[in-house]
């Protein structure tokens, strides 16, 4: 059984966090995310230190997974989070704009997807897509949600990828 629930948080400077009853809000440099509390769950804060603890024994693996779940929020909020996304194929392309992300994948239409709140994109190159913000659960379905327009494909390997992704291609049919 893990015991990462016993580890403590660790609240670097810049970073302020609140613990009303039940809610734990987080405020930093890159923006400020709140969580409520499972009701087995306690934080407890020390100076900059935080400690998760659970209400009884079964209460363990909740107060673990909070103990991480704030960790990334602090972590969001004084660094952030990225997810890079990469284009292959010939005329697939992404651009963005503002809020909305304009990609041409060999539709017949062009494919806009709408931002989330505190989710930002930037196309450094037309073949390239950096998804940042500071809630690690948004970065990661707004990512997902793009790649989701058009997977990879097994056998010539076109599609929306995360950079360092491996996709197994197929053999051609053979004659």
């Amino acid at each position: 059984m893990s015991r990462i629930a016993n580890s403590p948080i660790n609240v670097p400077s810049g970073v302020e966090v609140k613990l009303d009853d039940a809610v734990v809000s987080v405020k930093g440099p890159k923006g400020q995310l709140v969580l409520e509390l499972h009701p087995t769950v306690g934080v407890k804060q020390s100076d900059d230190v935080l400690q998760v603890s659970a209400a009884n024994d079964a209460a363990w693996p909740m107060a673990g997974t909070f103990r991480s779940l704030i960790n990334n929020m602090i972590t969001g909020v004084s660094d952030g989070f990225e997810k890079k996304l990469e284009i292959i194929g010939v005329g697939y392309r992404a651009q963005a704009q503002g809020s909305k992300l304009n990609l041409s994948l060999g539709f017949s239409h062009p494919v806009v997807y709408n931002l989330p709140d505190g989710v930002s994109v930037e196309t450094p190159v037309q073949t390239q897509i950096v998804v940042t913000g500071a809630d690690k659960q948004q970065v990661g379905q707004a990512a997902a949600e793009i790649r989701a327009f058009r997977p990879p494909e097994p056998y010539k390997g076109k599609g929306i990828r995360y950079v360092g992704e491996h996709v197994v291609r197929k053999q051609a049919k053979k004659k």
